[in-house]
């Protein structure tokens, strides 16, 4: 089969264009796939693109990237990544949206409900509003509204769904999800709750994240899952011998979160820069932050720009390629703090790499890295 789509470039910020034509999916979905000689710089570089992914058994059909929220929900909690500006991140969300991205992952526990109000300000004065997804299971405030310890349970989803509808300004959520699996017993009262909601229209689908495929199975026995996020990136692998085959076979999407390693792969990360880090920021006593694998990490980061000079894209352009080359990611999450780091990432939509640079990679994680 032959298709071309009829398309008319626009008239600023593309380099020659190199390639344009349909790319057989391993999944056997068809993509367009569009190579350039410059990074995407403005506002209309893809608007045009139009290739998207089924997610799962639901009839949403993402971009290759999505704009993850996590970052934007500030500092002052146990997760945090330090002090963010509102401007700019609604700034990082809009320029996103302006540049093609479809949808919105973020979850109620993203500074404790303030990434959710920063999503639901911002998508305020857009025209055509993105999906949004969002999760569940991580809950504070039990001893009023100035107690910000983080308590996981599955027993206040419902309460979660409507605080979150609020704080989104929504009627209902495209994708909500189980953030974590705590606790396990809990999994089967949460998941029968996740599809009620469903059943009533709150929410259109529902997917877990972080979960196991034990734990999956019998999630299964109760409702269809959607999807799954999981951490999957070059240095956090664990995913990829079960996991990931699991939900292949099963049809359950994959959203991955984390391709670029907080940040560790975008090619921006440096030992000083690690060393500045607020106390509030969460990475700083991350052990992929700390060395001996600080070293190893930053080196794979400079593979990677090397890479990404060949094509004219970062490092963290490359980073998430390297997630997508899997049959099961439907699509990976992508954070930004600002429009200058979202343009930067944007190439990631539609750059993909060759098999040659596929195994360049996978020499290194052979040699420097396990799974």
């Amino acid at each position: 089969m032959h298709c071309v789509r009829h398309w008319t470039p626009p008239a600023r910020g593309w380099g020659a264009i190199l390639a344009v034509g349909p790319i057989l999916h391993p999944t056997g979905r068809i993509q367009i796939l569009m190579t350039t000689s410059a990074t995407l710089t403005n506002t209309t570089a893809l608007e045009t693109l139009g290739a998207t992914r089924p997610l799962g058994n639901s009839d949403l059909q993402l971009t290759s990237i999505g704009f993850g929220a996590w970052a934007i929900g500030g500092g002052n909690w146990q997760f945090g990544w330090g002090h963010q500006d509102d401007a700019d991140s609604t700034e990082a969300i809009h320029r996103s949206l302006d540049g093609g991205i479809n949808w919105i992952d973020t979850a109620a526990v993203y500074g404790l409900g303030h990434s959710e109000e920063v999503v639901g300000r911002a998508l305020k004065t857009v025209t055509e509003r993105p999906y949004i997804f969002t999760k569940c299971s991580m809950t504070w405030g039990a001893n009023g509204p100035d107690d910000r310890t983080i308590v996981q349970t599955m027993k206040q989803i419902r309460q979660e769904c409507e605080a979150s509808l609020r704080r989104l300004q929504v009627e209902a959520i495209d994708l909500y999800q189980i953030h974590w699996p705590v606790p396990d017993e809990e999994i089967e009262e949460g998941w029968g709750t996740m599809a009620e909601l469903q059943r009533e229209g709150k929410v259109r689908y529902i997917g877990v994240s972080n979960f196991s495929i034990a734990q999956m199975e019998r999630a299964l026995k109760i409702a269809p899952i959607t999807s799954l996020q999981p951490p999957y990136s070059m240095i956090n692998r664990s995913a990829e011998p079960e996991i990931l085959p699991f939900c292949l076979k099963h049809g359950i999407g994959v959203i991955n979160y984390s391709p670029m390693q907080s940040g560790l792969l975008t090619g921006a990360m440096s030992k000083e820069r690690v060393a500045q880090m607020p106390d509030d920021d969460f990475r700083k006593k991350a052990k992929n932050f700390q060395e001996p694998l600080l070293s190893r990490n930053l080196q794979l980061a400079e593979l990677l720009r090397t890479i990404g000079k060949r094509h004219n894209v970062e490092p963290g352009v490359v980073a998430v390629a390297w997630t997508l080359h899997n049959p099961a990611i439907t699509a990976a999450i992508v954070g930004g703090r600002n429009a200058r780091q979202v343009r930067g990432v944007l190439p990631a939509a539609t750059f993909r790499l060759n098999e040659q640079e596929y195994a360049e990679i996978g020499n290194f994680l052979k040699e420097h890295l396990t799974a």
